[in-house]
């Protein structure tokens, strides 16, 4: 049987469609990490927070990097996403070389001794999570888009273009949507 929904495997961007006014989706990029019959998880990759993770995350003081709103689902733990599962315990592999989770104390040792570099992970508070069913049936509504994820997308800067610019990699009419202002009626 061919899944009609391969577009919703690991690995895949999940960008929020110009209709998805919902504000904790609105103009989102999220990093599948897990699809399967009981439901669907990821991160959300361009909404980074006020404060740093050395500030927020006891064991990672050498990383000035942000910390990103994952999703709204248990915004009280933290998650990463990183590309060095050859050193971590633990860490799945969630599309070429890019890796979700692993062993936390040893990923601080590793960075504090500088074997990992921070530019190579990126820390999240909570995640995006979808019941069985849920996310296939807001595909459907024409929620959401797919793209392919790439290392540089996962770990690059510029958050507020990163939406559009990965609408606008799909080509063709997704050109016009992704220049479309965020409220055509103010237009």
């Amino acid at each position: 049987m061919v899944n009609e929904f391969e577009h919703l495997r690991p690995g895949k961007l999940l960008l929020a469609s110009a209709n998805l006014l919902e504000s904790n989706f609105k103009r989102t990029v999220l990093l599948m990490c897990e699809h399967n019959e009981q439901g669907s998880m990821g991160f959300i990759l361009n909404r980074p927070m006020e404060f740093k993770v050395c500030e927020a995350i006891a064991g990672f003081e050498e990383i000035e990097e942000p910390l990103h709103m994952g999703g709204p689902v248990q915004v009280d733990t933290v998650h990463f996403i990183h590309s060095r599962g050859d050193s971590i315990d633990g860490a799945v592999e969630i599309f070429d070389g890019i890796y979700w989770g692993g062993d936390k104390d040893q990923l601080s040792f590793l960075i504090n001794t500088g074997v990992i570099q921070p530019s190579e992970i990126r820390f999240f508070l909570g995640y995006a999570g979808w019941g069985a069913g849920q996310l296939e049936q807001e595909f459907e509504e024409g929620s959401w888009y797919t793209a392919e994820a790439t290392r540089e997308v996962v770990f690059g800067g510029e958050y507020e273009r990163m939406w559009s610019r990965s609408v606008r990699s799909k080509g063709g009419e997704y050109r016009i949507v992704a220049n479309s202002p965020e409220l055509p009626g103010l237009n």
